[in-house]
């Protein structure tokens, strides 16, 4: 993934994402996890299950659901093969808070910043489009941004959260066992 834009909020890193994976497989179609919420576009409040977050605002998130090992890449394969994109939306669980790399991220709290990454082939069908946004990519929000980031790398939160993720989970299992 070698392209970036830069946005101000995570609904509008969506509401692109989906923009191009629409422009680039011909596919209106989107399919979600259930209890996902991708933001408050009514393009994302109806990839929700949920009727609470659908009248009349978005509330809530369903948390952060543990897959199964080797369930994304089985996911990914399907999706792909059926000619379709597939877009990581990662706020909860983005910067690492998992203890995973992160493949896409927005930001939320404080800063008006959200990024959508993808290849350069996705990327083409925006080429001779507009893609506007008022505040995506200022100089302060993206300071901030590069700021945040040099804070997870330095104080290596990815590692702190592998670590603290693994305790708990272990944790989580003897009490199920009892």
């Amino acid at each position: 993934m070698q392209v970036v834009y830069f946005v101000n909020s995570g609904t509008e890193a969506n509401e692109l994402a989906m923009l191009m994976a629409r422009l680039h497989s011909g596919n209106l179609g989107m399919i979600a996890l259930r209890n996902a919420c991708h933001g408050g576009s009514s393009n994302q409040i109806g990839l929700t299950a949920l009727n609470k977050w659908k009248y009349p605002i978005p509330q809530g998130v369903g948390g952060a659901v543990e897959l199964a090992p080797g369930y994304l890449k089985h996911v990914y394969d399907i999706v792909r093969k059926a000619g379709g994109v597939f877009i990581a939306d990662e706020v909860q669980t983005g910067f690492g808070r998992t203890g995973f790399a992160t493949g896409a991220f927005r930001h939320k709290g404080g800063l008006p910043l959200g990024v959508v990454v993808t290849t350069p082939e996705i990327a083409s069908v925006m080429a001779q489009k507009i893609q506007f946004n008022t505040f995506g990519g200022n100089p302060v929000c993206s300071a901030g941004g590069l700021a945040v980031l040099r804070v997870i790398d330095k104080e290596k939160h990815q590692a702190h959260c592998a670590d603290v993720g693994s305790h708990l989970i272990g944790c989580l299992r003897a009490l199920q066992e009892t």
